[in-house]
């Protein structure tokens, strides 16, 4: 079955964040990912999407820096960072939250975001106690924007998974990235919880770029504008949303279901 081919060149922005070319990841014998491009503008969404084993997590790993690739590009606002380290990359603007939620459960739910977004605060021309306490009102602000406000003072260990979840995502936008990577944001959670998410994507800066990972389908549909579906490493698709999941070639490989 031949791939729908990739979204035409005037699709793709004029000035990318981020743009992925050539994208490979071998372990041994195995090809994680092959040849994978991807190019994405000031407040894009877009979704990746496969079976289990597509290679999705790996492209996660690989703009983050936290795996590099046998081949291939990692291009931040016309800066090659493909041979850059994870913390430097961080500071270059790409923030990442994981499949299982990346929080300091001894801390606060408070000194949890205060921690994740010191380093941003640190740019602020605030000494000593002025820096601290700004820092601190700004993570307040957070807390409320995500629905967190009520648990501030409590041990992150005492929250919920799903609230965990939220957690982890204000951590990671608490540096205002240019580029936020979500790997499976829904995993785990219940309906309630799925809707406060949906409604803390929503209120995410427009310029910020989302790139997210998912196995829920009606969060793609919501969020995504774009979706890019993975099968063997490779790209089968990419597209507008329900083009990508109505492709036949789609329904048959990710949602088993041959037309």
């Amino acid at each position: 079955m031949t791939p729908t081919p990739s979204a035409p060149a005037d699709r793709a922005p004029a000035d990318p964040v981020l743009a992925l070319t050539g994208l490979t990841r071998r372990y041994g014998s195995l090809t994680a990912l092959d040849d994978v491009g991807l190019t994405l503008g000031a407040g894009a969404r877009h979704a990746v999407i496969g079976p289990n084993g597509a290679g999705k997590t790996t492209l996660l790993n690989l703009i983050a820096g936290t795996e590099r690739p046998d081949g291939g590009s990692v291009v931040l606002d016309g800066r090659d960072l493909t041979r850059t380290a994870p913390a430097r990359r961080a500071r270059r603007g790409i923030a990442r939250s994981f499949q299982q939620p990346s929080v300091i459960p001894e801390l606060t739910v408070l000194d949890n975001l205060v921690l994740a977004g010191w380093r941003h605060q640190e740019r602020l021309p605030l000494l000593g106690g002025g820096r601290a306490r700004h820092r601190t009102a700004v993570a307040h602000e957070q807390l409320a924007e995500v629905g967190l406000a009520d648990v501030a003072h409590e041990p992150a260990a005492r929250l919920s998974h799903g609230r965990r979840r939220l957690l982890d995502i204000a951590a990671a936008l608490a540096a205002r990235p240019r580029v936020l990577l979500l790997d499976e944001p829904a995993a785990g959670l219940t309906d309630r919880d799925i809707v406060r998410l949906l409604d803390v994507l929503d209120g995410v800066d427009a310029t910020v770029a989302l790139l997210l990972v998912e196995h829920h389908t009606e969060v793609v549909a919501r969020v995504a504008d774009e979706v890019t579906v993975l099968v063997e490493g490779r790209t089968l698709v990419t597209g507008p949303v329900r083009t990508a999941l109505d492709h036949p070639a789609v329904r048959e490989a990710y949602l088993g279901v041959s037309d």
